[in-house]
């Protein structure tokens, strides 16, 4: 089974859309996949902020075309992108513990239902070398 590692760095809506489309095409190749959610990324895994999430990073002045298109095409969220992709297969989501406590996250429970656990950059780093894919977003 091929493992995908993801370095998840930022927290606007496009890119955390993005990330949600690959995770779910990994799911539906039974991809193990580990997502370490670093700087930016980790507000938005931060409780209660996933449908606060309204910026985009790329073509900010197609921003409100961007999101009218996700809702006329009834595109889930991006969380529920990540959900269904961890019913499905094996995806572990661990935020950068520095990363957290820029957003005031100092404990596991401060973040959503969606991150496993806390990790230093080592951890990732480590993931991201044995891994057979890795991207950065």
């Amino acid at each position: 089974m091929a493992k995908l590692c993801m370095g998840l760095f930022s927290g606007s809506l496009d890119k955390l859309t993005a990330a949600g489309v690959i995770l779910s095409g990994a799911a539906a190749d039974d991809m193990d996949v580990e997502v370490f959610v670093l700087l930016q990324g980790a507000r938005a895994f931060i409780k209660d902020n996933e449908s606060k999430i309204d910026n985009v990073a790329e073509a900010t002045h197609l921003k409100d075309e961007f999101i009218n298109s996700l809702e006329k095409l009834n595109v889930s969220k991006w969380y529920d992108f990540f959900e269904m992709a961890k019913e499905m297969t094996n995806i572990k989501i661990y935020i950068c513990s520095l990363a957290g406590k820029i957003w005031g996250g100092e404990k596991l429970g401060d973040f959503n239902y969606l991150v496993d656990d806390l990790c230093g950059i080592g951890e990732y780093l480590t993931a991201a070398e044995e891994a057979d894919i890795h991207m950065f977003i």
